[in-house]
């Protein structure tokens, strides 16, 4: 990758728009699709902190896009299980070799896409204690890898919730999380002031394309959202395997 911060900083802003696009479409992605060119620019352990600030800015996005249609008990019940998970996860990413957390990210995206078919396929219906448990292990899960999109995705559709329900209220789920690891990886000396400030400047174009994608959600039927999803998260997990063994 070229070594121009200027030229870096320009294809980071122009895949976050593409990335906040997809995201605000199909209710995950922003960071699936992001977090290669990060991990290319300022290597897994800066991308991972600053990953984490761009993922609150997508998610207040999509919630502020959808705010009268947000699920508060279902956003509730993932939270519940989700938020102490989250920063337990975040710790235990912070000891990992920087290797094995770039593959660990890209052998997750390419395992969700199998198992979110797997779940689909069974058309599993959650209550409200299924996602606190789904938040429990998402959140952990979220502390380690960076994005559950892929995983957080069919458990609020199994919920009952589509479009601006669903994708608002997986925002305000994730969002609690998010915070939950922020905040932890702060505790612990990972969120200084340069990455928190990579971090807005990554999360602002997130934030353009997720506005942008409000126009053309009533648009997408389910079977383009499902090949979209698994697309995105093959790419991003082959081009993180690549960045792990290059």
């Amino acid at each position: 990758m070229a070594t121009d911060p200027l030229l870096i900083y320009a294809l980071v802003l122009v895949v976050g728009f593409v990335a906040g696009t997809v995201s605000g479409i199909v209710g995950t992605g922003a960071t699936i699709i992001l977090l290669p060119i990060l991990v290319l620019a300022f290597g897994p352990r800066e991308a991972v902190p600053i990953m984490a600030v761009v993922a609150l800015m997508s998610n207040f996005a999509k919630i502020t896009s959808w705010w009268k249609e947000i699920d508060w008990r279902a956003c509730a019940a993932y939270a519940l299980g989700g938020i102490p998970a989250a920063a337990v996860g975040a710790r235990t990413l912070l000891i990992l070799p920087e290797k094995a957390v770039d593959i660990a990210l890209g052998a997750f995206f390419l395992a969700m896409i199998p198992v979110r078919r797997w779940l689909a396929a069974r058309n599993f219906k959650f209550g409200f204690w299924h996602l606190a448990i789904a938040g429990a292990v998402i959140g952990f899960l979220t502390g380690i890898v960076v994005s559950t999109g892929p995983l957080s995705v069919p458990a609020f559709a199994a919920y009952g919730l589509v479009k601006g329900a669903f994708i608002a209220t997986e925002a305000a789920g994730s969002l609690a999380l998010y915070i939950s690891k922020a905040v932890t990886f702060r505790e612990f000396g990972a969120l200084p002031v340069d990455i928190v400030l990579k971090g807005l400047i990554s999360g602002s174009s997130v934030m353009a394309g997720t506005y942008t994608a409000r126009l053309i959600v009533d648009r997408l039927s389910v079977a383009t959202f499902q090949r979209l999803l698994d697309v995105v998260m093959a790419l991003s997990g082959l081009a993180l395997l690549w960045a792990a063994i290059r």
